[in-house]
């Protein structure tokens, strides 16, 4: 019989108390406990209460990591209520950050704390509808305008400051729902092949070349469910549907393993949590606060949502995504 220490090289440790910190893969058993643990990564799906937001809104955009998020932008109250106000989140609590140079909502973004791009948004009596700008860690720069100006789209979030694609969104009144995509290399945007579902209001994730799109708004007011993936080049409708049909929900994540929260089905505002594989959406757990125009940041297996709209005004709530994480597990035999 193939023992562990051939298989590993080591032999398997016996201790009186569970390591402080444990590798991946280590396996040792427990003489106080009398079980054989191990230290392997595990699947958790859950949220949990983040440290709130210092101004509360809705409607605004972020990007960065769990431990390391930006936000920017959103309303306050209501149409017309525009802030500029931009945060920080080290993983326990927000900072007030240098103020976008346009206050807007509507508006989407994309790449890390200390390297993020804005672009898009309203309200209509606001240059926003084409404007850029890059944020540095502690201020932002204007940049190259959008060629068409649009509200409501959606980006690669994970995609950095310097190559980001940002798709779909819609015109102020009169309201045209809008398949364009396109392209920012860090000094221009470009318009390249356009969606093949017209809409705004979704949600997206993934790389400049690598994104995917879900749900949204396809009219006033048609809802969707809708998933398309970018490849670079050209948009693919997939097969893959998300299970609950809504807009202005969050979205963050890689094209193959994207997470879609919250938002609103047309009748009331949600809370379920999906996660798209590569493949299809699973229903993987619910928020504590249902909430729509809430903003989303980071992967599947670490990511946390913020701000949005509960039931009656602008949220500044904030909660943290686990969906994988490395925990201690007993280890069953037979």
């Amino acid at each position: 019989m193939t023992t562990f220490k051939e298989i590993r090289g080591t032999a398997i440790q016996v201790v009186s108390s569970d390591p402080s910190n444990p590798e991946e893969g280590q396996i040792w058993y427990n003489s106080s406990s009398g079980t054989l643990k191990g230290y392997q990564l595990a699947t958790v799906n859950a949220w949990a209460s983040g440290g709130n937001l210092n101004t509360s809104r809705y409607q605004g955009a972020g990007c960065g990591i769990q431990t390391a998020g930006l936000m920017f932008g959103g309303a306050l109250t209501g149409p017309g209520a525009a802030t500029a106000a931009t945060e920080l989140y080290n993983g326990t609590s927000w900072t007030s950050s240098g103020n976008l140079g346009t206050a807007r909502y509507d508006l989407s973004g994309s790449g890390t704390q200390t390297a993020g791009l804005a672009f898009s948004g309203g309200p209509p009596a606001v240059t926003g509808l084409t404007s850029s700008e890059s944020f540095n860690g502690s201020s932002w720069t204007s940049t190259p305008s959008l060629n068409t100006g649009r509200k409501s789209g959606a980006s690669s979030i994970n995609g950095p400051q310097s190559a980001t694609i940002f798709f779909a969104g819609a015109t102020y009144a009169p309201t045209s729902f809008k398949n364009a995509t396109e392209s920012y290399n860090g000094t221009s945007w470009t318009t390249v092949n356009s969606m093949n579902t017209a809409r705004a209001n979704l949600a997206g994730a993934g790389l400049q070349t690598a994104a995917l799109a879900f749900g949204g708004e396809t009219g006033a007011p048609t809802y969707t469910n809708i998933t398309e993936s970018w490849n670079g080049t050209s948009w693919t409708t997939l097969p893959a549907t998300m299970n609950t049909t809504r807009a202005i929900l969050a979205g963050f994540g890689l094209q193959t393993a994207a997470i879609g929260a919250g938002g609103y089905t047309g009748t009331v505002k949600s809370a379920a949590t999906e996660l798209y594989d590569g493949t299809s959406w699973t229903n993987v757990g619910t928020m504590a606060t249902a909430r729509n125009g809430l903003s989303g940041a980071g992967l599947s297996s670490t990511g946390l949502v913020f701000g949005g709209f509960d039931s009656t005004a602008g949220t500044n709530a904030t909660e943290e995504w686990t969906g994988t994480q490395l925990q201690i597990k007993t280890v069953t035999v037979s």
